[in-house]
Order: C-alpha cells, then sequence, then structure tokens
C-alpha cells in the first residue's frame, strides 16, 4: 500500500496559521479541561490506521512513552505526514500536530511555530511525559521539513 492512498482525515485549511486558529476556536467551545480531552480523544479516532507493515521500528517516533509511527512523503512543496498511536490521548494530539502541519511546503513548516499548544493551554494540562512525545513529534516534522528545504 503506498502512503498516498490514505485519506487525509483534516479538514482543509488554506494555511498553517488558518488551522492553527480553527484549532483555537474548537477548543473555546469547551468549558473545562475534561471536555477538552474527550474532544482530544475523539480527533485521534478520526485518524486513519496505519496498515501492520508500517508500523515497524523504522518508522516508530523516538522520545515518546506511548508507541506512535510515522511516515512522511513529499519533497519541498508539500509534505503529508501519516501517523498513529497506540494511545488515545496521543492520537489526539498527532492529530492536531498533522493538522496544522501536513499538506504544507517545507518552508510554511519550518516558519510555523506551534502556537496552538499554548493558545488553547494545552502544555498546562499534559503530563511531562505527554510534553515530551508532543515535542518529539514536533521536533520529527520540522526536520522532515528542514532536510528538504
Amino acid at each position: 500500500m503506498n502512503v498516498a492512498t490514505l485519506a487525509s482525515p483534516f479538514p482543509i485549511e488554506a494555511s498553517a496559521a488558518d488551522a492553527q486558529a480553527a484549532i483555537r476556536d474548537e477548543f473555546a467551545f469547551f468549558g473545562d479541561w475534561s471536555e477538552r480531552y474527550q474532544y482530544l480523544i475523539d480527533l485521534g479516532r478520526k485518524l486513519p490506521d496505519l496498515p501492520a507493515e508500517w508500523k515497524t521500528e523504522e518508522h516508530r517516533l523516538l522520545g515518546c512513552q506511548s508507541m506512535v509511527w510515522i511516515m512522511v512523503e513529499g519533497d519541498a512543496s508539500g509534505l503529508t505526514f501519516h501517523a498513529i498511536s497506540d494511545s488515545a490521548i496521543v492520537s489526539g494530539l498527532i492529530y492536531l500536530a498533522l493538522r496544522v502541519y501536513s499538506g504544507r511546503s517545507a518552508a510554511e513548516i519550518v516558519a510555523t511555530q506551534a502556537d496552538y499548544i499554548a493558545d488553547i493551554g494545552l502544555a498546562k494540562h499534559l503530563s511531562p511525559t505527554r510534553n515530551n512525545g508532543l515535542a518529539a513529534l514536533l521536533a520529527f516534522i520540522r526536520e522532515q521539513a528542514q532536510r528538504r528545504l
């Protein structure tokens, strides 16, 4: 199976900045963090599963306590990321990151800070291990973009 055959579960926003604004708006709708966590879990369920042959050590994201597998395709004009985790909340974090960065040019990825994390209060409400895993995911995405510039 080719990576490109997986359908994107994300809304199409014109830019990474637009995606971050949409995420801020969506999370502002919820009054407390129990509702936001449930929404995060629901978002993670939208990620398509990766084929078993892609769930290998070669595609495993290091730095995460949970199992996370990530694939990337494309070049400087556009990078598409596909990822999944064995953790429901981590899958939600992946969904948000890929919504912002997947399908963008390498230059836009490198130029875009993940402001949505602080804007929605996510960093304050994640465990240290989940924060470390999210940092590893964002570093991987940026590194892949940087390599293609």
